[in-house]
């Protein structure tokens, strides 16, 4: 009887401390996957002068964008081979100009709304350490 109180004190400190490890590894991955599309998009601005707009989106990076300025050298092949769902299954958001910068580039987390806190809070090129 004494072990089973046991093993439930243990459980009850561990399952909350590993249930929490799966949203941490999303937002995690989210960060990872910010950070290399931001890399794309810096690359994407050697070769054509600036960022992707808006209406180009982030299909600019695997697809020749038709307004492209004079003088642009977009890479052949593109800059990624698909453009990545982020953890929760949605869209990567950009919107050049940004509110936070040259570009906003974000997940709108698990709850795929504006705004939130935990999880549920947007994840953006702006607050990334």
């Amino acid at each position: 009887m004494v072990v089973v109180v046991i093993l439930g004190i243990l459980a009850a400190i561990a399952v909350p401390r590993i249930m929490s490890r799966p949203d941490e590894a999303r937002v995690t991955r989210a960060r990872q996957d910010i950070r290399g599309l931001e890399a794309a998009l810096g690359l994407y601005r050697l070769d054509n002068f600036e960022y992707p707009t808006t209406e180009q989106g982030l299909e600019a990076l695997i697809a020749k964008p038709a307004d492209l300025p004079l003088g642009a050298r977009w890479k052949e092949g593109g800059y990624l081979d698909r453009l990545p769902k982020d953890p929760w299954g949605g869209d990567y958001r950009y919107l050049r100009p940004g509110t936070h910068g040259d570009y906003d580039l974000y997940s709108l987390g698990a709850d795929r709304g504006a705004g939130g806190d935990g999880i549920n809070a947007d994840i953006g090129n702006w607050a990334l350490d």
